[in-house]
């Protein structure tokens, strides 16, 4: 008869075995990571400076020359991510500004020469923003459109061009709306759309020759702007006062009345004319303390 062999018993786990606590940083390791940041950039300059001065002994065209051309590239890639970080508010793509920035990296490697003495990051960048500010004036948006609309924008702008080409003559808004299968309202609104890429001068002339720009059409600052606020507070004020007061200073002030002819349009003294005048523009006076 086969023995029985015994079970074994799970062991528990240890009950009051402490866990281990989250690691904290120390004190010291954020300017550990400091001095690390500063030693990777140490280390692509020095790279940068041998790669310079191997690639000036190159002839342009060979491959040793592209490796050498791509690896100060790749060597100095942050300081296009650098420069392009300064735009990250214009709500466009960072890979394409990184794009083109690099393309600016490019040019200062072309033009660099390492014998004026003067450090590559300090000629690139200025390059590298400079191509950046021209993407953003020459091809983005001035006004943002939906999406959808701005890519329906490129299939209406490829259809004029086909059109254009197979008529020898502009395809009107029938036309293209029947060559995409779409609205014309749809074309219209992509056309419009599609002048949002550039901005219209002020001095430019609108719908045709002899008419007049946009900088003719502004409207001039009116000269009683400034005394809206006071007009205001005039009118406030005047309505904490006896209906007999508001009228003598309407009378006086609007409608230029001396104190003679005021007495003699209410049917009072002149002299009582002036009190009241005096009474009103002190409780004017103490109101507007109160409101300021």
């Amino acid at each position: 008869m086969p023995r029985e062999v015994p079970r074994e018993t799970p062991r528990e786990a240890p009950r009051d075995v402490p866990r281990e606590a989250p690691r904290q940083e120390t004190p010291h390791e954020a300017p550990r990571e400091a001095s690390t940041r500063e030693s990777r950039g140490a280390d692509a300059r020095a790279l940068t400076q041998v790669l310079f001065k191997k690639f000036a002994t190159l002839e342009p065209g060979t491959p040793e020359h592209a490796r050498v051309r791509a690896a100060l590239i790749e060597a100095n890639l942050p300081l296009v991510r650098y420069a392009a970080a300064r735009f990250r508010s214009r709500n466009e793509p960072m890979e394409d500004v990184v794009q083109v920035g690099t393309i600016g990296l490019i040019n200062a490697i072309d033009r660099f020469d390492p014998d004026r003495g003067v450090q590559f990051p300090t000629f690139a960048m200025p390059t590298v923003v400079g191509e950046i500010k021209r993407y953003f004036r020459d091809n983005v948006r001035t006004v943002h459109v939906p999406r959808r609309l701005h890519e329906l924008w490129v299939q209406v702008n490829g259809a004029t061009e086909d059109l254009t080409v197979l008529h020898g003559r502009s395809p009107t808004t029938a036309e293209i709306a029947e060559r995409l299968k779409i609205g014309e309202d749809e074309v219209l609104a992509c056309i419009e759309a599609g002048r949002s890429y550039h901005a219209t001068s002020l001095e430019a002339a609108q719908e045709g020759d002899g008419l007049p720009g946009l900088l003719d059409r502004i409207g001039y600052e009116d000269p009683a702007l400034a005394g809206v606020e006071h007009r205001d507070l005039v009118r406030h004020l005047l309505v904490q006062l006896p209906e007999r007061e508001q009228r003598i200073l309407l009378l006086r002030y609007y409608s230029n009345l001396t104190q003679s002819q005021i007495s003699a349009e209410l049917g009072v003294s002149q002299m009582h004319v002036s009190r009241l005048l005096s009474r009103s523009f002190a409780r004017l006076r103490s109101a507007n303390r109160i409101e300021a």
